[in-house]
């Protein structure tokens, strides 16, 4: 287990700012969450009174924002009918069946189908609302959502819900909530184990590396889910929050008495090692460019003979700090582009901010390599000016717009696809490293003496200066 383990799951997420919206790319994120997403996003028919809207209105803006918006032709009766069939799925684990809906048919015209969508949510609130109690019409409202944008049977199109939503927006900025500095993870056996990250209140305390909660304020953890222990322990910075904990496959007890702090979670982790510089990259954060940026200046001033930058795991985050990175080693030409369905591109360029003398350079990559992290791969494989080791990437190459709503949700809908500068469509397909390392996906394995593909990118490195 080393410093770098970071927990991970459901879907990893490469943003990029656009107009009408944050643009996605991704499959899974992380536990390590701070509390804010600090970019603008107009919201599908939003206003200032975002509590206040009913749910038909939801409905009806979520089926035309789909519509509008999907980055391929969407058959407006498949949204209809999968917000009955959600509604109806919802309603049969309440114990009430037998559901039927007045007979209405979508056409493709936004407002006409936006209202009939709306109509199905009031008449399923009006019927069935007041037989659920006081939290009936919100899991009817959410069933709904979810039912439209899952139409389409795309897994990265969804209705994200406020907690979800703001899940994401802690991931992307990395931290800057009250804290202790921790990553934690979940064990097979249900066992919450605890990384505690350097220089942060944990680790002053002298929390190690994996031990095993067992209480957080005096509550068991055993049984609890990771957001619930994470909402546990988290809280308003300086004040304390106590845990009990023993070392894995130990039973000798600790206690500690943290006191929390605002946390921001870093997304580089950089050493000098056999000459060369090695850095990984969790997440492509708000604050990830500057990080990277840091580090290979490090690694300048102190002579570095070859660097590797590790997207091993990585699933993304911004993809302007994709764009970012990858010009640190591209002076100039595309980027990444993406193209919605009618055709139109659009061309992220380098920004002519490349530094000198980062040669040669190694990119490890894997299975979950993934989303911005392809991106950046992608355009360092074909300007040759990184040798990529490792195995074969995710292959995500498809973007979502997130659209916020009136209930402080958000609908995440694929509305582009991406190519690589030499044009190279990766969906489903993935990048293939100019050299093949097999190894088990163990962040347990990463940055230890049994790490492979790390040796291949030492040797390589070592091999080119020859």
């Amino acid at each position: 287990m080393t410093g770098t383990v970071r927990a991970l799951i459901a879907a990893l997420i490469v943003v990029i700012v656009a107009g009408a919206g944050a643009l996605f790319i991704g499959y899974r994120t992380s536990l390590a969450r701070g509390n804010s997403l600090a970019v603008t996003m107009a919201a599908a028919g939003a206003s200032d009174a975002s509590q206040n809207a009913s749910p038909s209105q939801l409905a009806d803006v979520a089926m035309q924002q789909l519509e509008r918006s999907y980055y391929k032709p969407v058959d407006p009766q498949l949204p209809v009918k999968s917000e009955e069939h959600a509604i109806t799925a919802f309603l049969a684990t309440k114990h009430i069946n037998g559901v039927t809906f007045p007979p209405e048919r979508a056409d493709g015209d936004l407002n006409h189908d936006g209202d009939l969508a709306g109509n199905v949510m009031a008449y399923a609130v009006s019927t069935f609302g007041p037989k659920l109690g006081a939290a009936g019409t919100q899991d009817l409202t959410d069933a709904a959502l979810r039912g439209i944008l899952d139409s389409v049977q795309d897994p990265y199109t969804v209705y994200m819900s406020p907690r979800e939503l703001q899940g994401l927006n802690e991931h992307l900025e990395g931290g800057n909530f009250g804290g202790i500095g921790v990553y934690i993870y979940q064990l097979k056996d249900g066992e919450v184990v605890v990384q505690p990250i350097e220089g942060m209140p944990a680790a002053r305390a002298g929390v190690q590396p994996g031990e095993v909660i067992d209480t957080v304020s005096g509550l068991t953890v055993k049984g609890m889910t990771l957001d619930h222990v994470e909402t546990l322990i988290r809280g308003e910075a300086g004040s304390l929050v106590r845990l009990t904990t023993h070392m894995y496959q130990k039973k000798t007890e600790k206690s500690y008495a943290i006191t929390r702090a605002v946390i921001h979670v870093p997304t580089v982790r950089a050493k000098m090692e056999d000459g060369f510089e090695y850095i990984r990259l969790s997440d492509f954060g708000s604050t990830s460019a500057d990080e990277v940026k840091k580090a290979l200046l490090d690694g300048k001033a102190h002579g570095a003979r070859g660097y590797i930058l590790d997207l091993r795991d990585n699933g993304g985050g911004y993809l302007n700090a994709a764009v970012d990175i990858s010009s640190f080693f591209i002076p100039q030409g595309t980027i990444v582009s993406t193209i919605d369905r009618e055709g139109n591109k659009d061309v992220q360029e380098a920004k002519g901010d490349a530094i000198g003398g980062l040669q040669p350079l190694v990119v490890l990559v894997n299975k979950y390599t993934a989303s911005s992290s392809e991106i950046t791969s992608g355009a360092l494989q074909d300007y040759h000016v990184a040798t990529l080791i490792g195995t074969k990437t995710f292959g995500k190459g498809v973007v979502q717009s997130i659209y916020p709503m009136l209930d402080a949700g958000a609908l995440k809908i694929t509305t582009a696809r991406y190519v690589t500068p030499l044009g190279r469509d990766i969906q489903h397909k993935g990048i293939v490293p100019d050299i093949i390392v097999d190894q088990n996906v163990d962040p347990g394995l990463i940055d230890t003496p049994s790490d492979k593909q790390l040796a291949a990118a030492k040797a390589h490195l070592r091999s080119s200066q020859r």
